[in-house]
């Protein structure tokens, strides 16, 4: 890459070297073998040799100029200004000389220093374009340098954001599917209890229903939120097979807000935290219970109130404040929101009333559009069908 960039310099400079001793070239024999009407060859010739002479000098200037560069300017342009006088003082002494061999005129030192008046402003011209050039170059150049920087700074912060997502991503998988292993668990020692009831219409009910459930929880992307009407759809498969276990003894009361309804949240957020009344509370009551479910948005948060109707025997309220002797599904949450929001949301656990736990989880309120909406429902018809 490099080799080719110093070859277009090289081309570039050999361009413009050419470019400027032809324009002289034709500038002198317009204003000087035309105008004063020297139209025989010798002159014609002469007006050429000394711009292939002028050509051939000026590289002997590039070489000190580019010798001198990194001088101070001071110093380089004094050391600047005495070649270009060396180079002109030498380019009028061969100028004179093969003007009088080729045309024969006379008395042409006379005029020595009209000609070298000449060849100094003209390279003096010639040294301007250098640096005009050169300075170009190296504007170029450091543009490309900084366009490298930039591209590799977009390249890294590319490559660490990928990381980073992919990093992301491998977390809430392995947040998310710490929940399958462990409601699999309990929904198979029920159909197993069901087996040794000799109920085995039931324990068929409830192995369907497991199927759907765990089809629509393994098909859907970990990564993407839902809204939470499509989460309650999912989370009825759910309760199905709750229901099945305990029949009359476990109730619902679902109380969801309309604008609630469209808010985003999580796959199978809701269903660790039912799962864990269920285990404590309905199936540890003679009675069964009662699961509340409240949605509410306010201050543009999502808030989730889940409770249950508790036991007598009250909860170990160390317990519960100790996040590393919760359920699974409790640390779960915990850990999938911490992911998900950072420090954007809340979760607050509490003992109410007959040692009941309320569970309450406040999240950034994010509105899935209708188009959203209907995508999310399409594919949760298609996950149960």
């Amino acid at each position: 890459m490099r080799q080719l960039e110093y070859k277009n310099i090289i081309n570039q400079v050999w361009f413009l070297q050419l470019s400027f001793w032809l324009f002289f070239c034709f500038v002198s024999f317009i204003t000087l073998t035309i105008w004063y009407e020297q139209h025989a060859w010798p002159y014609i010739f002469h007006t050429l040799l000394q711009s292939i002479l002028g050509l051939t000098l000026s590289f002997s200037l590039y070489w000190v100029f580019m010798l001198v560069w990194d001088h101070s300017l001071i110093l380089r342009l004094s050391i600047n200004i005495f070649f270009v006088l060396i180079v002109a003082f030498v380019w009028t002494l061969i100028r004179i000389a093969t003007f009088i061999y080729m045309t024969e005129e006379k008395n042409v030192w006379n005029d020595f220093g009209g000609w070298y008046f000449g060849s100094i402003f003209i390279f003096l011209s010639w040294a301007s374009m250098f640096h005009g050039i050169r300075y170009y170059q190296l504007l170029q150049n450091e543009h490309k340098i900084m366009l490298r920087i930039e591209s590799g700074i977009k390249d890294e912060q590319l490559k660490r954001m990928t990381a980073q997502t992919i990093a992301r991503d491998a977390q809430i998988k392995m947040l998310r599917y710490q929940l399958n292993p462990h409601f699999l668990c309990n929904t198979l020692n029920a159909i197993n209890s069901l087996i040794e009831l000799e109920e085995p219409q039931k324990a068929q009910r409830m192995t369907v229903q497991l199927s759907k459930f765990l089809r629509y929880s393994l098909d859907n992307n970990p990564n993407t939120k839902v809204s939470l009407e499509s989460e309650l759809n999912a989370l009825n498969l759910y309760l199905e097979i709750e229901k099945t276990r305990f029949g009359d003894r476990l109730k619902l009361d679902f109380q969801i807000g309309e604008k609630a309804k469209v808010g985003s949240i999580p796959s199978l957020l809701l269903q660790p935290i039912i799962e864990n009344s269920m285990k404590h509370v309905i199936a540890k009551n003679e009675n069964g219970g009662t699961i509340h479910l409240n949605a509410s948005v306010k201050d543009q948060q999502l808030i989730l109130e889940l409770s249950d109707t508790g036991l007598e025997v009250k909860l170990d309220r160390n317990k519960i404040r100790n996040s590393n002797r919760r359920g699974v599904g409790l640390r779960n949450i915990d850990q999938r929101l911490k992911v998900l929001y950072e420090g954007a949301y809340k979760i607050d656990l509490k003992i109410i009333s007959n040692g009941a736990l309320k569970t309450t989880i406040k999240i950034p309120y994010e509105p899935l559009t209708i188009s959203a909406n209907n995508r999310a429902n399409r594919n949760h018809r298609g996950h149960i069908l």
